[in-house]
């Protein structure tokens, strides 16, 4: 009886992924910020106690951390490399879609979990009021450690004791919520031109709305929601207007590169992606990360699928190249299929899927 208690508990452990337990307390949540990005900050002219902000994007695999200066701008600090999203790009709707989300959400320090199964973690707060509005469901959306997810961004231990100790010194400083924007890509007029007919395109240019005005301003979006969608504070006239400035030179341009030919894409995952960073990593120490969800998706790499000016996205039929940053390419003999083969043992023996 006892032995299948605890072969229940484990394979409920094994099921949690980004839903965090409360587990027996350590003094991880206690780590000081690494001499390393201290004194990157003292380079910078911030300090640990002055506010923060992030930006993830899923495509680039990325987050960016940004400290506000004595001046009231915020500046970039760092760029920290995720080790694993899931899902497609696009907003999460719903409870199980494996989706990590998109939008603008707040961390509290209610949203910090020192006894996080997966290292840390902190709850990037979904749904938020945009997404309640729509009636979106789901819960548990965290940024944390391992290289694990399904609906969550892991950056691996290391990565997320660091970030941990930085929004914890944030809210002792006095900051009340961290504004996390979250991107399917980088707003810029490459990335929506490329976009332009994907199903998401309409949600995808509200949240340039609110890129746009921290790209011109480095100050804090005011974010609301209305009518189904995101409203940001505009500002004084001023700032309105250099942020109409902005979007009206990159909506030239995205007018600029459809007319020379771009494209129209949509880019399909297997199950989400990661920095090419961690794929070169594995490749050279053949593993090296515990556990990895879904290696093979990993491994696949998204699918750059053309989209036609009119009707809906063809997915079906024959597989198109795999393209981009993380495109595997050819090695000699065998090419591409035999490269991707090799990464599957790789990552295999990383960590077998644990979701």
């Amino acid at each position: 009886m006892l032995k299948t208690i605890t072969l229940g508990l484990a394979l409920l452990l094994a099921l949690s992924a980004c839903q965090d337990g409360q587990y027996a307390a350590s003094t991880r949540h206690l780590a000081p910020i690494p001499p390393a990005t201290l004194a990157l900050m003292s380079a910078k002219g911030v300090s640990p106690a002055d506010p923060i902000l992030m930006r993830a994007y899923k495509k680039e695999s990325e987050i960016e951390l940004w400290k506000r200066g004595a001046d009231g701008k915020y500046a970039l600090l760092k760029t920290y490399p995720m080790c694993r999203w899931s899902g497609q790009l696009g907003p999460k709707t719903r409870e199980g879609d494996r989706q990590a989300p998109e939008g603008f959400y707040a961390v509290t320090p209610a949203s910090m979990n020192p006894n996080s199964s997966l290292y840390l973690s902190f709850n990037l707060g979904y749904p938020n009021e945009y997404d309640r509005s729509l009636g979106h469901t789901g819960a548990h959306l965290m940024v944390h450690g391992s290289c694990s997810s399904r609906g969550c961004f892991a950056m691996t231990d290391e990565a997320i004791s660091e970030l941990y100790a930085v929004v914890r010194e944030a809210f002792a400083g006095g900051q009340r919520a961290v504004q996390f924007q979250s991107y399917p890509f980088r707003m810029t007029p490459e990335n929506m031109a490329r976009h332009r007919q994907d199903p998401n395109i309409a949600f995808w240019r509200n949240l340039k709305e609110g890129s746009d005005r921290f790209e011109v301003t480095r100050a804090e979006p005011g974010v609301g929601v209305a009518d189904g969608r995101y409203v940001f504070d505009a500002g004084d006239e001023a700032t309105a207007g250099a942020v109409a400035r902005k979007q009206a030179d990159d909506e030239r341009q995205v007018a600029a590169l459809v007319a020379s030919g771009t494209p129209a894409v949509r880019l399909v995952y297997e199950d989400g992606g990661q920095h090419r960073s961690f794929r070169e990593t594995m490749v050279a120490a053949g593993g090296g990360l515990g556990q990895v969800s879904r290696p093979e998706a990993l491994a696949a790499g998204p699918r750059e699928v053309a989209v036609p000016a009119a009707g809906p996205v063809a997915l079906a039929g024959k597989r198109d190249p795999v393209r981009g940053a993380a495109a595997l390419k050819p090695t000699g003999p065998g090419g591409t299929e035999a490269e991707r083969q090799r990464l599957l043992k790789i990552f295999a023996a990383a960590g077998a899927d644990q979701e």
